[in-house]
């Protein structure tokens, strides 16, 4: 399971992101402009002491990441989504797609996966929820389908 994080602009979003995917082995995905630094003196300063042992890949933009994983379904989560994250069977492989916090995934992506589009549900006092919050209802969802595997070691 990987997640990827489509021009994140928070740095504390992504940090937490980065520390649930340390937490259950899961590679992440940085795509396009970053809101942030994370060159390793910056990282430091943050206090980021688990950034290190996270499976990361940068890449330059959506196509780059795009032909980088040609072989894996992609799953993109917006609030616009046809189908319920829970309603979806995942696989071992699968991508989990985020959008920045200001804007979402970009028109183009939602014309383009249109029926890979997922939604979070809450209630319409909110625009949506946190982005960290978010990635982890959908990743422990696609987890749980999973078995966890190896990320529950008490079992």
């Amino acid at each position: 399971m990987d997640i990827a994080l489509i021009e994140p602009e928070i740095p504390g979003n992504t940090g937490s992101i980065g520390r649930i995917c340390v937490g259950t082995a899961t590679r992440l995905h940085l795509v396009g402009t970053l809101g942030f630094d994370i060159s390793e003196a910056a990282v430091r300063r943050a206090g980021l002491d688990y950034w290190r042992d996270v499976d990361l890949q940068v890449h330059a933009d959506v196509e780059t990441f795009l032909a980088a994983v040609p072989e894996r379904v992609l799953h993109f989560f917006s609030t616009h989504g046809g189908v319920r994250y829970d309603q979806v069977r995942y696989g071992a492989d699968d991508i989990l797609v985020f959008g920045r916090e200001s804007r979402g995934l970009s028109p183009e992506l939602h014309a383009r996966f249109a029926a890979q589009l997922r939604y979070v549900p809450v209630k319409p006092a909110i625009r949506s929820l946190n982005l960290a919050n978010c990635a982890a209802v959908v990743l422990f969802e696609a987890l749980r389908q999973q078995g966890f595997g190896d990320v529950d070691p008490r079992r």
